[in-house]
């Protein structure tokens, strides 16, 4: 894996941003309102992506408040590249309090699970990685044939700004910039079919989206 300049700027400005997001938030308040926001997402996809029962389940660039806090009647795996620096510096963040959850430190790009899963979520990460490319990659070979991806997207509304935003850090959390067709582009072209693509909110710069693909069987 190529950890780019961009890459690397981006992940430290990542955890700074978690630190400063996170010192005066009550820690219990915090995470009630952080799973009663996933449990919010999950009702909104649940006519094209169920949760059951006992399903296995990845939660790819799970930050330190993860899709994985909504997921504990499943077996869930969870990763992400700072995982072990928000354990250290954010008490927000205990591992211990998901006994069902398997948490590994990795990039995207670089994480061999042992197992393909029913559903692999990728909330809020995928314009966070190194290589998008090779993360589609990876993301869509983890999911069973007839299985869901389930990636949330920041996706451009204006060609302008979204070729701006490639060429300086106006955005410098995020070192990918990609408008909604583009995303779509990176699930069919690996052989994925879209059922949905969500709009959970509308700005002015981009549209926040959850796209729901399957892995044909």
């Amino acid at each position: 894996m190529k950890k780019t300049l961009k890459w690397n700027i981006a992940q430290k400005a990542e955890l700074r941003w978690w630190q400063a997001y996170l010192r005066k938030k009550d820690v219990a308040d915090y995470r009630t309102w952080k799973l009663n926001y996933w449990q919010g997402v999950l009702q909104k996809i649940a006519p094209d992506c169920p949760i059951l029962p006992g399903m296995e389940i990845l939660d790819a660039g799970c930050g330190p408040a993860g899709m994985f806090m909504a997921l504990p009647d499943c077996a869930v795996d969870a990763m992400d590249p700072l995982l072990d620096d928000y354990a250290a510096a954010l008490p927000h963040f205990n591992k211990a309090d998901y006994p069902n959850v398997r948490f590994f430190h990795s990039p995207l790009e670089t994480f061999t699970p042992d197992k393909t899963y029913d559903i692999v979520f990728c909330m809020n990460a995928i314009n966070h990685v190194s290589d998008i490319g090779l993360s589609y990659d990876k993301l869509t070979s983890w999911v069973k044939p007839g299985g869901k991806l389930v990636v949330s997207i920041d996706a451009h509304n204006h060609a302008f700004f979204r070729h701006l935003f490639r060429m300086i850090p106006g955005d410098i959390l995020h070192p990918h910039q990609y408008n909604l067709k583009e995303y779509e582009l990176f699930l069919t072209d690996r052989g994925m079919d879209i059922i949905s693509s969500l709009r959970l909110k509308k700005e002015f710069f981009f549209d926040h989206y959850v796209q729901i693909a399957v892995r044909k069987g």
